[in-house]
């Protein structure tokens, strides 16, 4: 009693919780921000290359991230050169083609955990379904995840991607191997291709 009175000690301050981001709607608006987005990557990605070709395609092709050597144009480098060939042979014309990677800029050690990166799994899923294509081709099983299916064992397997009512045929092969395997993955790229497309 009579001493000083005790100071009271500031309360912490709880930080806002982040706003919840919302994935355009649109394809348009969703091609803009999915090339400016920092949340995708937590801001680390530098030189991002957007999609390209028409909505509701006969075809799209999905990928991990843009090649190492992409800067303008995806699939600019001997990826897309050999499935530019591969389209040929199967009667596909560049504009029946769209063309989109699940990461905006090249991204070696990414993490394709939906549970990690929910929001891109999110995205991915947007961007397929407004694209509307009329057959979806994946290359890399690190995307299945985010599209709701285990990765196979297999170098190609077939299935179909379901979401609010939109069913899109579906054929996911293993990502481009170094040149000494490129014969026997373009030769299992072709005959589940034939298989799938029958």
């Amino acid at each position: 009693p009579g001493g000083p009175p005790r100071r009271k000690l500031p309360q912490p301050v709880e930080a806002p919780a982040p706003a919840p981001v919302q994935v355009p709607d649109d394809l348009a608006a969703f091609q803009s921000w999915w090339m400016t987005a920092p949340e995708l990557d937590d801001g680390r990605c530098v030189g991002r290359v957007g999609p390209r070709g028409p909505a509701e395609p006969a075809l799209m092709i999905l990928t991990p991230a843009p090649e190492s050597g992409d800067t303008d144009v995806l699939l600019s480098g001997d990826e897309g050169r050999m499935l530019a060939s591969f389209l040929k042979m199967a009667g596909i014309s560049d504009d029946q083609v769209y063309w989109a990677s699940a990461l905006p800029c090249h991204s070696p050690g990414a993490n394709w955990s939906p549970a990690a990166n929910p929001l891109l799994a999110e995205a991915v899923l947007k961007h397929v379904l407004l694209v509307r294509p009329r057959r979806l081709l994946v290359l890399g099983f690190v995307i299945l995840p985010l599209l709701g299916h285990d990765s196979p064992q297999g170098p190609a397997v077939s299935r179909e991607l379901n979401h609010e009512g939109a069913t899109v045929p579906m054929l996911a092969v293993r990502r481009l191997p170094a040149a000494a395997s490129q014969p026997r993955w373009k030769f299992a790229l072709w005959h589940a291709w034939l298989d799938w497309s029958a």
